[in-house]
């Protein structure tokens, strides 16, 4: 049967603004020069995401021949795509076995278009495997697979996920109000939201993104519930936001302008809404907890954090393992991107990144 030839989507304007608009920037092996060029703007391509603080991690990790290593977090691969590069180069000086690197993803939408990239470049079943898990769970990865000779864990949410509407992370757009990184499971940001009291909203904008207008946004989520409304979309949660900071007195802002704080609480309130869905927190503390026994004697661990929460509780773990005698070495210092790095990846400006080696 023949098929029907598609259309490619109509815009207004110059260049696309809407996400299932941008069609050449979600084809980045056919339109590399529209790719290039949404990258020297500054932004991320949609459909992508670029990897941070690559030549940082790799050279703590000091990838060598035969070794076998975990990312964490695969993405949209480009972390592991290059860690991949450094096996096969050092495999191709030594004439040694490439080793395998191994990948985890909670995400089954993107795990598989990213499988097939990376095997497209060359990366198949005998150098790679991705494996659809919550990095939680990396002692029963370790124990079938490892102990690992190095591990990247890129922690919060990848551009692709961010970018698309209908996953609903991002308040930029329109969209279902889901934020689940498994879409397959758990309660959506809607279900969760309204099932809360303002204090236990409050508490959760606070202590996921220290948001200072707590109190007055989760006011107004609950009467939004109280009088009988839903919140059951990006553009609902927004405009709740919005009311709730505009009511607020000039003098008790903490932003230089109205328009500051209105698009900041935003972030804010998506940031901790996200992180309650996801349970990011609770699986992060998990994960610090079981890392070392997952790690070879000399391995090497660097993980990426995007907010201050996060970052405290690898720092801690650290400390304690250093102390425990667990590592022989952790960062005391957070590394951060450059500047040059953050202008042409601004996503990249809150990035902290820790390291530590295991005893």
């Amino acid at each position: 049967m023949e098929q029907k030839h598609k259309r490619r989507p109509h815009y207004s304007g110059k260049y696309p603004r809407r996400f299932e608009e941008k069609y050449k920037e979600q084809n980045p092996v056919k339109y590399g020069d529209t790719i290039e060029h949404v990258i020297s703007k500054g932004s991320t391509p949609a459909g992508m995401h670029i990897p941070i603080m690559v030549d940082e991690i790799l050279g703590f990790l000091e990838i060598k021949p035969g070794e076998i290593g975990l990312d964490c977090t695969l993405g949209y691969g480009g972390h592991s795509l290059r860690m991949l590069q450094a096996l096969s180069s050092q495999t191709q000086k030594a004439e040694m076995s490439a080793g395998h690197l191994y990948a985890l993803d909670v995400d089954p939408i993107e795990i598989v278009k990213t499988r097939e990239r990376l095997k497209e470049k060359g990366y198949g079943e005998e150098i790679f495997t991705a494996i659809c898990t919550n990095f939680r769970n990396i002692d029963e990865v370790a124990e079938k697979y490892g102990p690992f000779d190095f591990v990247l864990a890129d922690l919060g949410v990848s551009s692709m996920q961010i970018d698309n509407p209908e996953r609903g992370f991002s308040y930029k757009t329109d969209g279902p109000l889901d934020m689940r990184l498994d879409p397959s499971r758990g309660e959506s940001a809607a279900q969760r939201l309204a099932t809360l009291s303002e204090a236990e909203i409050a508490s959760m904008l606070y202590e996921n993104s220290d948001e200072p207008y707590a109190a007055e946004i989760a006011k107004a989520v609950a009467e939004v519930y109280r009088r009988g409304g839903k919140i059951e979309t990006t553009g609902e949660l927004r405009e709740v936001v919005k009311k709730a900071v505009v009511r607020i007195p000039a003098k008790k802002l903490v932003e230089e302008s109205r328009e500051d704080a209105i698009k900041k609480a935003y972030a804010r309130t998506f940031q901790a809404l996200r992180i309650d869905v996801n349970s990011e927190m609770e699986v992060l503390y998990e994960f610090l907890e079981k890392l070392p026994a997952a790690v070879r004697e000399g391995g090497r661990i660097c993980i990426l954090t995007f907010h201050s929460g996060e970052d405290r509780l690898v720092k801690k773990a650290f400390k304690a393992g250093l102390r425990d005698g667990l590592y022989s070495y952790a960062s005391k210092d957070v590394i951060r991107p450059s500047k040059e790095e953050c202008f042409r990846n601004p996503r990249a400006r809150s990035t902290k990144l820790r390291c530590a080696m295991k005893a």
